[in-house]
């Protein structure tokens, strides 16, 4: 275990799993202990050579043989590309009467996708073009090329905010910014890979879609783009980032002489090499600058590897600017908000799990933490840090952290989750905002042993947590008293849900796989619970569609619940059966359980089954049910599913 940890690690300690379902008072091991904010309190530095030396001397700490890669390890991609990562629209039921929005996962707070629709407009992004579409002739209206020469193989896909006559595009440009792991020098199998010279990471595009859609500015920054939320006029962006160091690997060194080496390299290394640079262009004109130390802050413990910076945005006006970044010394692939807060959360399995899959090493309880920053997003100006803390235990998600009432709910699991002998275990914690700290005053500890949380969702004060390893136990958390959280029900059937969705009072709806009684997954299913007594929830309807998997199951802007006429839209793809091997499915949700109403497909024009496009997204408007795919935009009818337009964009 190398002897300095990502930012917090130090501060958790950690012992034997709490067994048993328990909310009670209790001598809290260091394993299911929140640590405040104490060590997290976030400190300015008093000059950039001093920010200078405390990173350094953490790096140099933390470097391996192999640089900050394997097992120095610092990660070059987001969770973005994770199963279980979230992408979503605020629940239909709250989008504005007439259209549906994107699926998000709190209502007022949204989050980039490839479509989004302000009832009046449908704007997509796909192969590095913007499409807008007018739904009420059903015609394209606008086409702007953002990246020549992009294609559906071009990298990480964009995202897309919206507001009034203002697009705002994200693009994962490029290579990922980080210092890069070492590779064989002069001769060896692989060359050297030299940090390239300019701005490698995330570009935003601002487009006015006021006329025929052009570009008005552009944003790019050093780092990783981790993600974004939306509220009102203000964008927050959320990046990773980390030096910008090469490490060569010498072939014929022994690992302490290549350590001893990097260690030359980072006391090389200059402010330049660390903060992140962007450049802002608007007018024709393009101005550059960098992240000043002023603008860095730490807390007590770090690793002096990652940064994670905040920018704000106003799509309100028809300039990016600077983006006001605020920046701490962290890491964080993890972003949720209520609209008034913002919290970026960090783990450590980018790091454990190759340990622990390659070696079978049991983790340290150490390094079973998620920190998490909260910041005040309330002004238009830019985020103030609030508080912080460090909680045992891997979240699934975002939609394992839900603020209601001031107290932040997180669901986590913690232990290993394969072999014979599993020893994983879920928690759910409650924490409330103390001065600079993030206080625990409630946990139920001790769900799903031997498994893993597949899927998170709080409603008001319950909390709904599904396990699984062979079978899907369904947990109802009463979380209406924060200091005495409590299990009230379970229900345990097979297979799993990996996105859970409200539909109304007492109604729960799940999208995940079916799987056998020894936890094979089958396909794709869509269950229908009834939770409205907690203490014993059932499920009511299933459908079931053998060897079919939905990007829904792992990407919630992919499902779309329409109450208005209790229509749910997945998008399939089935393979090994005589159905289309990709559609959009449409069910609609009765009390007794789904009555399917049809399926739309995106076709090429070969008329063979294997030439259908995948449907990414489904949206309303106007009564109307559109689609997207790499291919185009579709119009159905809601009762017979019958086409009633046709854009084709590829």
């Amino acid at each position: 275990m190398t002897p300095a940890r990502v930012m917090g690690l130090a501060l958790v300690a950690g012992l034997a799993l709490v067994t048993g379902c328990t909310a009670e008072p209790a001598p809290v091991s260091p394993r299911d202990r929140v640590v405040p904010a104490g060590g997290f309190r976030l400190v300015a530095f008093d000059s950039c050579p001093e920010a200078l030396r405390q990173l350094k001397t953490a790096a140099k700490a933390y470097v391996g043989p192999w640089g900050f890669g394997p097992n120095g390890d610092i990660r070059t991609f987001g969770r973005a590309e994770q199963a279980g990562a979230p992408v979503a629209a605020g629940p239909a039921d709250a989008a504005p009467k007439g259209y549906s929005g994107t699926n998000t996962h709190e209502v007022g707070a949204d989050e980039p996708d490839l479509v989004k629709t302000d009832g009046k407009r449908i704007v997509t992004v796909q192969h590095g073009k913007l499409y807008v579409v007018d739904p009420a002739t059903r015609r394209l209206t606008g086409e702007l090329e953002l990246a020549p020469g992009a294609d559906q193989f071009g990298g990480a896909e964009d995202g897309l905010l919206l507001h009034g006559d203002r697009a705002l595009v994200l693009r994962r440009d490029g290579w990922a910014g980080m210092a890069t792991t070492a590779v064989p020098e002069g001769g060896g199998r692989v060359a050297d890979a030299p940090m390239p010279d300019g701005i490698v990471g995330p570009r935003l595009i601002m487009v006015d879609l006021s006329g025929e859609p052009k570009i008005i500015g552009e944003y790019r920054i050093d780092g990783n783009l981790v993600d974004a939320r939306q509220v009102g006029t203000t964008v927050r962006v959320v990046v990773r980032s980390a030096p910008r160091l090469n490490f060569p690997y010498r072939e014929r060194a022994t690992d302490e002489q290549r350590t001893a080496a990097n260690r030359e390299i980072i006391d090389n290394a200059t402010a330049d090499d660390w903060l992140p640079r962007y450049e802002v262009t608007s007018g024709g004109r393009t101005s550059a600058g960098r992240v000043g130390c002023e603008r860095v802050s730490r807390p007590a413990a770090y690793s002096g590897t990652s940064l994670v910076t905040v920018l704000s945005f106003d799509l309100g006006v028809v300039t990016l600017g600077a983006g006001a970044p605020v920046t701490v010394i962290a890491d964080g692939d993890t972003v949720y908000s209520n609209g008034p807060r913002l919290y970026v959360a960090n783990d450590q399995r980018w790091r454990v799990l190759p340990m622990l899959t390659t070696r079978n090493i049991a983790p340290d309880p150490r390094d079973e933490t998620t920190e998490i920053y909260q910041f005040d997003i309330s002004g238009a100006g830019a985020p103030r840090y609030v508080a912080a803390a460090s909680v045992p235990g891997w979240l699934i998600n975002q939609y394992a952290m839900s603020e209601w009432d001031g107290h932040l709910r997180v669901a986590t699991t913690s232990g290993r989750t394969w072999g014979d002998k599993p020893n994983s275990t879920s928690s759910v914690y409650v924490l409330r905002a103390d001065g600079t700290a993030l206080t625990q005053v409630g946990r139920v500890t001790g769900l799903g042993k031997g498994e893993r949380i597949f899927a998170v969702r709080f409603v008001g004060g319950t909390g709904y947590v599904v396990t699984f390893r062979q079978t899907d136990p369904l947990y109802t958390v009463d979380l209406r008293d924060p200091g005495a959280p409590k299990v009230s029900g379970e229900l345990k059937i097979n297979g799993y849900s990996a996105y859970l969705h409200p539909a109304g009072e007492g109604r729960l709806l799940g999208v995940g796989q079916e799987a056998s009684d020894q936890g094979r997954v089958q396909g794709t299913q869509l269950s229908l619970f009834d939770v409205s007594d907690p203490a014993k929830p059932t499920r009511i309807a299933q459908y079931h569609v053998k060897q079919g998997h939905s990007e829904a199951e792992f990407d919630p802007h992919a499902f779309l619940y329409w109450p208005a006429e209790r229509l749910v839209v997945v998008p399939l793809t089935v393979h090994g059966t005589g159905l289309p091997s990709n559609v959009a499915v449409a069910l609609r949700v009765g009390d007794g359980g789904f009555t399917e109403v049809g399926t739309v497909d995106h076709t090429l024009g070969t008329g063979r089954p294997e030439d259908l496009t995948p449907i990414r997204r489904s949206l309303v408007v106007d009564g109307v049910l559109w689609t997207v795919s790499d291919a185009g935009l579709k119009a159905a009818s809601f009762s017979t599913m019958k086409t009633l337009g046709w854009l084709r964009t590829a």
